[in-house]
């Protein structure tokens, strides 16, 4: 195609592009389809990563500390920031489960299933 049979400028696409763009996205935030949440509780603390270390591997490591320390809260692992102690969250998983602050015994009392009620005695019917 040569220059004469181009119709539009590679700058009118740019900026039908850019209009269509922001358009989209004043469109969805008048509709109410964009959500901002205000609420804490469903804002995550940060991204973490564990490290795993052998015997004798060094790893690099910032010399700078975190403004983040971590607290043992009903038995998991929470993260508060040192700004702001009411802004604390429970470690979790990429399943969503619990980091738990310490590791229960396999033949502990908690990991023999307790019955779902109280037992009662079974009473025999030759006491009539």
């Amino acid at each position: 195609m040569s220059q004469n049979e181009a119709r539009y400028s590679i700058r009118s696409l740019f900026v039908t592009a850019l209009v269509a763009i922001v358009g989209t996205v004043v469109v969805l935030e008048l509709s109410g389809s964009i959500k901002h949440s205000d609420n804490k509780d469903h804002v995550p603390v940060g991204d973490f990563q564990a490290i795993h270390i052998t015997e004798g591997e060094t790893f690099r490591m910032s010399p700078k500390a975190s403004e983040l320390h971590a607290v043992c809260e009903n038995g998991y692992m929470a993260i508060a920031a040192d700004v702001d102690p009411s802004f604390r969250g429970i470690l979790v998983d990429y399943k969503n489960r619990g980091v738990r602050c310490y590791r229960p015994s396999p033949t502990g009392p908690a990991a023999i299933p307790e019955p779902d009620g109280p037992a009662q005695p079974k009473e025999s019917a030759s006491d009539e």
